[in-house]
């Protein structure tokens, strides 16, 4: 197979499966909604990384700004800003435990395979939007030399290279390592430099080895990141001006990752059982400006570590034509995160936000006298140790009685966290009524909280064939599991030292500051948000090479989890499950081809609104849900050209119209996004080992929005990336 050209390349890759999944089947014959792509249809759309997949997916998306830690992913109306995601991911079977590690790029990446709609019962916490498996290519599937160079505007370039080799017929071995500099899109007009370039390197070893009924299948991955971002742009909701990106302090992202995965499998006669381990490293951290403005205010950096193992025994019936298929599994995982959150505030910082509060209750009681400090910045340190524990046993049936197939599954997930805190800062003080010398304050916020989830997550579904197709009813239960929220205990610390320095003093706190003290970060948990998802759908082949998939869903969401800002100028922002809410929609998507001509077209329809949510400012009950798009819409097109000649065989002309919107900014729905459309397209030139494309994005150089926040009282925007073209070389011997 080494020496074949780049069409036969991928329809060997395509037509040979080694390692079946673990817990599915073919989508197809599934009842759920859900999107496969290939390695040629990956290859062919340019997708580089799972936002790349935003509409070509319906109800799919996830918003390309700030950096690789900004993973929000959004799908049917739900999803999250900071902390748990609605949607889970696995490499090659292993899970991604978490979600700063979602956004990589993708290269040799055989086959994604997006499940929408809560996957609770196989796959647990994390995954009420739905699991997305990844699939590298098998060196057992195929041998040779893969190359890849690609260049594109404002100086961006990638490469990628890969070696997979098959000493042995049971033994299979690749090495791929590949290079992602981004040049940037945004100007930081106040240090008139480009403040989101970045560089991503990663590397992949994977071994296979498979014989009789056993196989073995080992990957070890590393991949660091360096990169700036944070193109965030100022407006002012008065004038309804959006300025230029200007803020004055370095901001940045930096990431290690190391991840061993190992899948052991043994096909016995009557059961198949599984085996997968992981152990996963994450060493990040994120610096930033985060008054985004050039003023000398306050600066953050969060500092990451974290060890996670996973362990998952999977057993099922082997063979797949029996009319009753089983599936039961356990998992077990581990996780230890150390992080560090120091918040250093500078002079504007130290005036508006501390000592304007201050100064502002003591002239209520002394008009004329004020509080000082001695130093014109100081440190608030933050730390945190938040071990998690889980566990979980499921089961899933499937029972077929002629064209009928009924489905019932169930899990059983426990899962244990625990956060000690320790929030100081030292400040020196001066009250000038009664002090003539400063004096230094020692504040320290300092304990430890615990959770403890037990959840249920059953599956029902029935499913009908028909010469055809199926048409499929399911109800799923999943959920998002609950944490602490790390970054508002500067805000907390900023309290306790009003109190404390006016307690210092003898000042009555109520009439001077109006803070309030906290004796336990209690209120700092969030519990687990819960959702079950009510669904009809269809899979059908009406004519030979057109498929076509349909789907409606209605979605009750319990304990939602909303990002909400404390009152004020808050510093930070903290998850509340304050809201409870509901989702209702549809899915088409549709593929056609014949002979060298392809046309796929995909939509997803949303409306997710508030059942019931009052921030204490407003009450949003049947307001649309922020961030989520109303409609993603996605229409691709290609034709190849088939050449008889020794050299060049294949011309590929592709292009692709992709449209999402409306998306509400805020809970009032007062400031949104309207629909907005972009353009792309490809020219593939295949000859015997080579591919050239020429490629473009966002031709129409679309003016968008994909981001909208408030910092320290003031509102934010953060644009869609403009125009791009590149060239791209790939090279298959």
């Amino acid at each position: 197979m080494a020496h074949e050209p780049a069409d036969t390349l991928h329809r060997d890759i395509e037509q040979v499966e080694i390692t079946a999944s673990l817990k599915g089947d073919n989508e197809r014959y599934m009842p759920i909604s859900a999107t496969t792509m290939s390695m040629l249809k990956l290859e062919e759309r340019g997708v580089t990384s799972v936002k790349e997949l935003t509409a070509l997916a319906p109800n799919f998306y996830q918003p390309d700004y700030g950096s690789s830690i900004t993973s929000s992913i959004y799908v049917r109306g739900f999803g999250s800003r900071i902390d748990q995601p609605v949607l889970g991911i696995t490499i090659d079977g292993v899970p991604v435990m978490n979600k700063n590690s979602y956004d990589f790029d993708f290269y040799d990446i055989r086959h994604v395979e997006l499940l929408r709609g809560p996957q609770g019962t196989l796959y647990g916490r994390n995954t009420s939007g739905g699991v997305m498996n990844i699939t590298t290519l098998s060196p057992l599937a195929w041998q040779g030399l893969r190359a890849m160079a690609e260049y594109s505007t404002l100086t961006s370039y990638r490469a990628s290279v890969a070696y997979y080799a098959n000493p042995k017929d049971d033994l299979g071995i690749s090495l791929a390592a590949a290079f992602n500099h981004d040049g940037g899109h945004f100007r930081n007009t106040y240090t008139d430099e480009i403040c989101d370039r970045g560089n991503n390197a990663s590397a992949r070893l994977r071994v296979q080895w498979q014989r009789g009924a056993w196989s073995l299948d080992n990957s070890l991955t590393a991949g660091y990141t360096n990169e700036g971002g944070y193109a965030y742009q100022h407006y002012n909701p008065t004038t309804g001006i959006t300025d230029n990106v200007a803020y004055n302090d370095p901001s940045g992202y930096e990431r290690l990752t190391i991840n061993e995965g190992f899948v052991a499998r043994h096909v016995g006669e009557k059961v198949t059982l599984s085996s997968v381990t992981s152990y996963q490293y994450l060493d990040d951290t994120m610096t930033l400006d985060q008054d985004f403005s050039p003023r000398s205010m306050f600066t953050m950096q969060q500092m990451q570590r974290e060890h996670t193992i996973t362990e998952e025994i999977v057993l099922r019936n082997t063979n797949r034509d029996d009319r009753w298929q089983w599936l039961s599994g356990a998992f077990l995982f581990a996780k230890w995160l150390d992080m560090s959150s120091p918040v250093r505030f500078k002079e504007d910082g130290i005036n508006d936000l501390i000592l304007g509060n201050i100064n502002k209750g003591i002239h209520s009681v002394f008009p004329d006298n004020n509080m000082l400090f001695g130093t014109d910045n100081f440190v608030i340190a933050s730390e945190f140790r938040i071990p998690t524990y889980g566990a979980a046993l499921y089961h899933q049936s499937h029972y077929t009685i002629d064209r009928w197939r009924f489905t019932a599954g169930l899990r059983f997930d426990l899962e244990y966290t625990s956060m000690d805190y320790n929030s100081n800062a030292t400040v020196p003080y001066r009250f000038d009524m009664t002090m003539t010398d400063f004096k230094d304050l020692y504040s320290e916020f300092k304990g430890r909280e615990e959770q403890l989830f037990f959840e249920i997550l059953p599956k029902v579904a029935v499913e009908y064939t028909t010469n055809i197709g199926s048409v499929y009813g399911t109800i799923t239960r999943g959920y998002k599991s609950g944490g602490f929220n790390t970054q508002i205990f500067s805000d907390i610390l900023q309290a306790k030292m009003m109190n404390d320095m006016m307690a210092d003093l003898g000042i009555e706190l109520d009439s001077a500051v109006g803070t309030t003290t906290y004796d336990s970060a209690a209120a700092t948990r969030y519990k687990p948000e819960t959702s079950w998802n009510f669904e009809i759908g269809t899979h059908l082949e009406p004519t030979k090479g057109f498929h076509l998939d349909l789907a409606t869903f209605w979605i009750e969401c319990f304990d939602q989890q909303v990002t909400v800002l404390p009152a004020g100028k808050s510093t930070g922002r903290m998850m509340s499950n304050a809201a409870r809410a509901r989702s209702f929609g549809a899915e088409v998507s549709a593929e056609y081809g014949y002979k060298g001509f392809t046309l796929r077209g995909d939509y997803g329809y949303t409306n997710a609104r508030f059942r019931e949510y009052n921030d204490g400012k407003g009450d949003y009950a049947g307001c649309r849900i922020p961030y989520s798009p109303e409609h993603t819409a996605a229409l691709v097109a290609s034709y190849t050209f088939t050449f008889d000649h020794p050299t060049v065989q294949q011309l590929t002309l592709a292009a692709d119209w992709r449209g999402i919107g409306s998306i509400y900014w805020n809970e009032a729905n007062t400031l949104s996004q309207p629909f907005y459309m972009t353009l792309g397209a490809q020219v593939a030139l295949r000859m015997k080992h080579t591919t050239l494309t020429l490629w473009g994005r966002n031709l129409t150089n679309t003016d968008y929005n994909v981001f909208y926040f408030k910092s320290v009282g003031e509102e934010f925007y953060s644009k869609g990336r403009p125009l791009q073209i590149g060239i791209r070389l790939n090279i298959n011997i």
